[in-house]
């Protein structure tokens, strides 16, 4: 029996009845920019978020580079942020002409190491962007202590959730932690649309303000343009979808928690792990965070030839990410050199996402591990 990484299709048929009479209802209206359904789905996002704002824009992408722009990044200024993420991450400061400073990670959550962070910190760090990995936080409050006083003054942050909708910690949601957090509401997300589409949220009025305007060509009303800005409006058939699927989110989220508590006793109990005889580590949960498990990512120093094994048992995988930031091709003129973050290096070696999604069955989660222990006992 085939186990697909993801499927997206056994979602669909759940909701099939509500997202067909949701996308007929703005067809019917003729409105796909912005308007009410946009406007409703900022403010559920929002609650959802703990935040006094959500501002939707065209993707993920956009909302970091919008919200940096708001935050005051401009050419000349650094980011500090992480190597071990997806590449918009660094390419929304580099989109800015400010230049990202990458700091290591902890080898356990993925995130930034805050102790990193300090180390990095330079007088003309305009913001720091943590990333809560694969549906996990990263430790804001240290993170932002540690910038404070390398820095000897405050720092905004800015977090990028776009893995990470509805996890917490120590009760406080992501993206409410920092001056605002970006969201991604790509097809593969725990929140996820029919295309692109994002969110910026934020408790500050004015952070919101700047935004909304951005995203319209820095239009305040009547083509009266103050400033520079873009074309990143969500279109209103993508929020519609959305809506019915932040209905979803909660029991989706949980779904997701309890397939990686099963997988972690699986191959606990198969012997596989670290510690047990076997060199499989599980993910890693900080104390005070809620995971909401967006990938199950397990290391292996032997990830290429697990990653072979299981795909010749017809169980789909994934690497997050196989080259670190700092040593893509066109972050080259940073100057960055292989060995600069060990911890991120090390890990781009040894990542292996397994499947987890909501639909995944308990007898699919036990092929996968079974595979796993065979790929062990074979040495």
């Amino acid at each position: 029996m085939r186990v697909e990484f993801l499927d997206l299709k056994r979602q669909y048929e759940t909701i099939r009845g509500d997202v067909e009479r949701a996308v007929r209802d703005v067809l019917e209206s003729q409105r796909f920019i912005l308007g009410p359904e946009v406007e409703r789905l900022e403010t559920e996002v929002a609650g959802l978020c703990q935040t006094r704002h959500g501002v939707a824009v065209a993707s993920g992408t956009d909302a970091l580079i919008l919200a940096l722009q708001a935050l005051g990044v401009s050419s000349g200024d650094t980011v500090v942020t992480s190597a071990f993420s997806f590449f918009a991450t660094a390419s929304s400061v580099a989109r800015l002409g400010a230049w990202p400073v990458f700091a290591d990670i902890e080898p356990s959550s993925f995130n930034l190491d805050p102790e990193a962070v300090a180390r990095v910190a330079r007088p003309d760090t305009r913001a720091v962007m943590p990333v809560h990995l694969f549906g996990q936080c990263a430790e804001v409050e240290r993170i932002r202590d540690a910038a404070t006083s390398a820095l000897g003054r405050a720092v905004p942050l800015l977090e990028d959730a776009a893995q990470a909708i509805g996890a917490r910690r120590h009760d406080r949601a992501a993206g409410s932690m920092a001056e605002a957090g970006c969201l991604s509401f790509y097809p593969t997300k725990n929140l996820g649309g029919a295309g692109d589409g994002g969110m910026m949220v934020t408790q500050d009025d004015a952070i919101a303000a700047k935004v909304r305007r951005l995203r319209a060509h820095g239009d305040v009303g009547r083509y009266d343009h103050r400033e520079l800005g873009m074309n990143s409006r969500l279109d209103a058939l993508q929020a519609a979808i959305l809506r019915v699927k932040v209905a979803r989110l909660a029991e989706w989220n949980e779904a997701r928690r309890h397939r990686a508590a099963l997988y972690d006793r699986m191959l606990t109990d198969l012997g596989v792990v670290e510690g047990r005889s076997g060199e499989l580590t599980l993910p890693g949960v900080a104390e005070g965070n809620l995971h909401t498990y967006h990938q199950y990512v397990v290391r292996t120093p032997r990830r290429d030839a697990l990653a072979a094994f299981l795909a010749e048992r017809e169980i789909g995988t994934a690497v997050y990410y196989p080259v670190p930031l700092h040593l893509q091709p066109c972050f080259a003129y940073l100057g960055y050199r292989a060995g600069d973050l060990p911890r991120t290096e090390t890990a781009c070696s040894e990542v292996l996402a397994l499947p987890i999604y909501p639909e995944l069955t308990e007898r699919e989660q036990e092929q996968v591990a079974v595979a796993i222990r065979d790929f062990h006992r074979k040495g």
